[in-house]
């Protein structure tokens, strides 16, 4: 997995609530069993009291995560190794609740399943932040909207514009990112629940009505198929979650830019010890920013490992499949960590209104007039008019 929150760059590239341990990830294979043996009971194939009874001994510190991590090497991944060890755990007065464990799955329908309940919990953590961060952006948009700039085409000085448009177009990128990852969380996690080979078989004639119930105690949505080949759910979770790097990398990577020495229009809060060099103390650095591209710009590569993973073979996948977990449970670490909110973070830019005059004086004599007042007319028209912001119906 990626950095553990106690590991020496944990406080980087492992802040907010997006869990991807490995205790999350086990938790979330418990509860996917737990779920299973409960919903087998409900369809009338496991004696009464057996989802019960699998429940109660379903919790992740009732398991050693290094036994299963050495049974895992042997097997190809830790379940068959976890369900063993689950109905061990069994007490003798529930011997029968064995027959409810694991019933009509395979691996990979409780590791998919797991991975969808990780996401939906990371994705609560990242939407949230983001939330947050919008509002810092529309905050700066009202507040700066006659705040006047230079603006900047392909890194040279050109007409102005108002660090209130700059900060409207970073609120709208990051409105858009959340309604991605709002619809994917709603409509695109589901529950994987298909047997060996997609069939259901061992279940007979059971098979759907215990899908159905496996997805209601869960709170997914069951697919129409199982998807063990049909990785485009993986796709969609990771792109919606690059494009949340993508808008926030850009406000970092401006925050950047406008923050040098021989810019300065743009200076993250300071506080004692933040920003220091080690080696010239006279240096401001703006850390903040800078992690988030430390995060933002990792992400690249994980979409495209988990956009190769989605070619597999056949009804299940021989290693393209495994090939997904460490880039995924990467992904979503490392956008909860962008949009977790920082000591420093986007609500406490200042702007350096005193720094803008000597840019405004060069603009004046190497701008064209015409195209001087042009600018300096839109970008004043502008500050009334911020991006609407529409979201879906009780939304926040």
């Amino acid at each position: 997995m990626t950095s553990s929150r106690s590991s020496l760059f944990g406080a980087l590239f492992a802040r907010g609530a997006a869990d991807t341990s490995d205790a999350a990830w086990l938790q979330a294979m418990l509860e996917t069993e737990a779920a299973l043996a409960r919903a087998v009971e409900r369809a009338g194939l496991a004696p009464p009291g057996s989802g019960a009874a699998v429940t109660a001994v379903a919790r992740a510190e009732n398991f050693d995560n290094g036994t299963l991590a050495d049974a895992a090497a042997a097997a190809g991944n830790p379940v068959p190794a976890l369900v063993r060890a689950l109905t061990a755990l069994l007490p003798d007065s529930a011997a029968e609740a064995a027959a409810a464990v694991h019933k009509g799955a395979t691996s990979q329908d409780i590791i998919d399943t797991a991975a969808m309940l990780i996401a939906r919990s990371a994705l609560d953590a990242i939407l949230a932040d983001l939330s947050a961060a919008a509002g810092s952006c529309a905050a700066h948009a009202a507040e700066h909207a006659r705040t006047v700039m230079s603006g900047r085409t392909l890194l040279q000085q050109a007409v102005p514009v108002t660090f209130g448009l700059v900060a409207a177009a970073w609120l709208t990128a990051i409105d858009e990112a959340r309604q991605n990852l709002h619809r994917v969380r709603t409509v695109r996690l589901a529950v994987q629940f298909g047997g060996a080979a997609g069939t259901l078989a061992s279940l007979g004639d059971a098979g759907p009505r215990v899908a159905a119930l496996l997805g209601e105690e869960l709170g997914l949505p069951v697919p129409a198929l199982p998807w063990h080949t049909n990785r485009l759910r993986i796709i969609d979770l990771a792109a919606g979650l690059a494009g949340a790097c993508a808008a926030l990398g850009k406000i970092a990577r401006d925050v950047t830019l406008l923050a040098q020495t021989e810019i300065a229009e743009v200076r993250e809060a300071a506080e004692p010890g933040r920003g220091a060099s080690s080696a010239m103390p006279h240096k401001q650095n703006p850390v903040a920013a800078i992690t988030v591209l430390g995060c933002t710009k990792q992400t690249p590569a994980l979409l495209a490992t988990l956009t190769s993973a989605a070619e597999q073979e056949h009804q299940r996948a021989a290693g393209p499949w495994h090939s997904e977990w460490l880039p995924l449970s990467n992904l979503l670490t490392l956008t909860g960590s962008a949009a977790c909110p920082r000591p420093t973070s986007q609500g406490e830019h200042h702007r350096n209104c005193r720094q803008h005059q000597p840019h405004r004086r060069h603009l004046r004599r190497r701008t064209f007039s015409r195209h001087r007042h042009q600018g300096w007319r839109l970008a004043l028209r502008y500050r009334v008019r911020p991006p609407p912001r529409v979201l879906p119906r009780g939304y926040r």
